[in-house]
């Protein structure tokens, strides 16, 4: 397969473990006979330094032009301490999403056995979480007027849905539902928005089209303290843009580093995987960035086009970093192993499956039909 893949490394450690995840592919292209081509753009604040525009036109018209898009992370300390930036990085990333219509967000959360000694919560709480969490990511509160009076004393932020934004994302979610443990919740704060009424409103209505899918719908405070205390009663999570953004974070809680969990952006015509992590701007350079949620980021990508086989190859490979120790500093305690050197040997370690007779569901489940 020939895949254009737009490699967007962004700002912060962004390009240093978006490096690992090229030499992943590249191992990837070699064992498997695949051809894959990489174009860099510039996004975030480094294009506000280079161009005065967060997402240039070059960017775009690139990443309309190709077939998947690899992000790195954005976001820079100047722009984060000053409240009065006009201009700020995360306007081109999510520009971005807007352009390219990429509504559905998919963040798997899974805990693997050879890492749960990393979680800062009890094994009985978290052993076999595997979930997923459905945003949606071009609407809601992020994308609706903004105001702030001339005394810069009243500012206001709208949220608003449509039945239609709300419909095609669910209809996503209640399919991967359906082919996982048959349940779906809904997290939203019903009893007060009026969106989230309209959310409740067109997700029970469509749940009736998938009667093998049971419905549960929680308010997000109620939803928080669960994934906290209970988070094996979730398997496919939905809900908006904002509180989307929350629980998925609230993931990095369970597994116990946020640099293990990767992200894929699906419209109806282009993709883009990222970690969601941040930029971590105190780490840039330093080589002590963990690269795995960005490789993670290739293996959703990978069954997005399905090449399912060299997608278990990456997982596989990342799962024996796990247990082989060979970890950045967030994990496991250790600090022998930095970014590149991670990298290198997930890289090494990508074989064929015929190769590898260990290969199995344990080793490579990084939730089950995340990508539609």
């Amino acid at each position: 397969m020939h895949l254009k893949i737009a490699l967007l490394g962004g700002d912060g450690i962004g390009p240093e473990v978006l490096a690992q995840s090229i030499k992943c592919l590249k191992a990837i292209e070699e064992t498997f006979g695949h051809q894959f081509t990489y174009t860099e753009a510039a996004i975030g604040g480094i294009a506000i330094s280079n161009n005065d525009d967060p997402l240039p036109k070059e960017t775009l018209k690139l990443c309309q032009a190709s077939d998947a898009i690899l992000f790195g992370a954005i976001g820079a300390l100047e722009y984060d301490n000053d409240p009065k930036a006009a201009v700020r990085p995360e306007q081109g990333l999510l520009k971005l999403r807007k352009e390219l219509g990429l509504y559905t967000n998919i963040r798997p959360v899974k805990v693997f056995p050879s890492l749960i000694k990393n979680s800062l919560l009890p094994k009985r709480n978290i052993s076999g979480v595997d979930l997923v969490i459905y945003r949606e990511l071009t609407g809601g509160i992020y994308y609706g007027e903004k105001t702030l009076n001339e005394k810069g004393t009243v500012a206001s932020d709208l949220c608003q849905y449509t039945e239609t934004e709300i419909s095609r994302i669910a209809h996503r979610a209640f399919k991967a539902a359906k082919k996982r443990k048959q349940k779906l919740t809904l997290v939203d704060k019903a009893n007060v928005l009026e969106t989230s009424r309209l959310w409740r409103k067109v997700v029970t209505e469509i749940s009736t089209s998938y009667p093998e899918v049971t419905l549960e719908c929680l308010f997000i405070d109620n939803a928080v303290v669960q994934m906290m205390m209970n988070p094996l009663r979730f398997d496919v999570i939905l809900t908006d843009n904002m509180f989307g953004d929350i629980l998925t974070d609230l993931g990095s809680v369970l597994i116990g580093s946020i640099g293990l969990l990767p992200s894929a952006s699906i419209g109806n015509d282009n993709a883009m995987f990222e970690p969601f992590h941040g930029s971590y701007p105190q780490a840039q350079g330093k080589n002590i960035a963990n690269p795995v949620a960005s490789i993670f980021s290739t293996v959703l990508m990978l069954q997005h086009f399905g090449l399912h086989e060299e997608a278990n190859a990456v997982a596989s490979a990342i799962q024996k970093s796990f247990v082989k120790g060979v970890t950045t500093t967030d994990i496991l305690g250790s600090n022998k192993y930095g970014t590149d050197y991670v990298g290198d040997y997930i890289a090494d370690n990508i074989v064929d499956a015929d190769e590898n007779p260990s290969l199995n569901d344990e080793n490579i489940g990084l939730g089950r039909s995340t990508i539609i």
